[in-house]
């Protein structure tokens, strides 16, 4: 008898993936079969067909990523920083194992130099095999894989990186450094004078405290702190939200200019996604009537 990972379990024949939330939500997918499975040194990985979201990235029991709409979460977290800054060309991807937010990346020409930090090889290379659909088979010479701690690799640096973006799992465990002032103080000196980074700030709806949080550290260390978002079907509440800190002013929205291919993403969603629900803006003490704080 096949011994079943301990976060599948069967139920009359079908197999089901259920993944703690929180301690009042559990959210369970209906599976087809295990793809791949491996214990790392880091963590355990595992890539599952879905019945509905086709193939998904699952880290010790929690979807990092599907192949149905893990384009959505890619493209906005790399597409919105890449747009918004004069001239990318050097791109730092902490996380990102899947690889999805790199091949949007490769999407500009300008940009010359892309390093994906990922702590756990076993990651990419699942990605790469069994999720096409958000890795996109990644080959282009300008993506350097650098198997390392993205905290110490972050502190190494000075000046190196037009845009950063933080592609960290859920602050629980390692991923909570990614969380810390000094880790988004080390990606302050990592930038370039008219620099931005950009990290996710987890769910609106379910997670407030920690993106307020988020909001706060970064918005005290970098001149220029902006909130926007998305909404991704597998994450919790559906509503997810990233944020920018930046060295310089981000340009006016009716300045911005987008042509590349993608599936979620175009002009009038990345002009539009910093204009935040009402609740948002409340407890981020945002004046109600205006943007959030992009130069008008």
């Amino acid at each position: 008898m096949v011994r079943l990972p301990k976060y599948i379990h069967n139920s009359q024949g079908t197999l089901w993936l259920t993944e703690d939330e929180r301690d009042n939500l559990k959210i369970s997918y209906r599976i087809k079969e295990v793809l791949f499975e491996e214990s790392s040194p880091f963590q355990h990985v595992m890539v599952l067909d879905s019945f509905d979201f086709g193939p998904m990235l699952v880290l010790d029991g929690v979807v990092q990523t599907t192949s149905k709409d893990g384009h959505i979460y890619n493209e906005m977290i790399t597409h919105v920083p890449l747009t918004f800054h004069p001239k990318p060309k050097d791109v730092l991807i902490i996380g990102g194992g899947d690889c999805g937010a790199a091949k949007e990346a490769a999407k500009y020409e300008g940009v010359e130099r892309i390093d994906l930090v990922e702590i756990d090889e076993a990651v990419v290379r699942a990605s790469k095999l069994y999720m096409p659909e958000v890795s996109g088979n990644l080959s282009d010479s300008r993506v350097k894989y650098h198997y390392a701690d993205g905290v110490d690799f972050a502190k190494k640096q000075s000046a190196a990186y037009d845009v950063i973006i933080v592609d960290s799992s859920d602050p629980v465990g390692p991923a909570q450094q990614l969380f810390e002032p000094a880790f988004y103080e080390s990606l302050h000196r990592a930038l370039r004078e008219d620099g931005l980074m950009v990290c996710q700030s987890q769910s609106p709806i379910f997670h407030g405290d920690v993106l307020e949080q988020t909001y706060r550290r970064i918005g005290n260390i970098f001149p220029y702190c902006r909130l926007y978002t998305a909404v991704v079907p597998t994450y919790p509440g559906g509503l997810w939200s990233f944020t920018i800190g930046s060295k310089r002013e981000l340009p006016a929205p009716e300045r911005i200019r987008f042509d590349k291919s993608a599936l979620y993403a175009n002009e009038e969603l990345i002009r539009r996604c910093f204009s935040l629900p009402a609740f948002l803006k409340e407890r981020l003490e945002l004046p109600l009537n205006v943007s959030a704080g992009l130069a008008q």
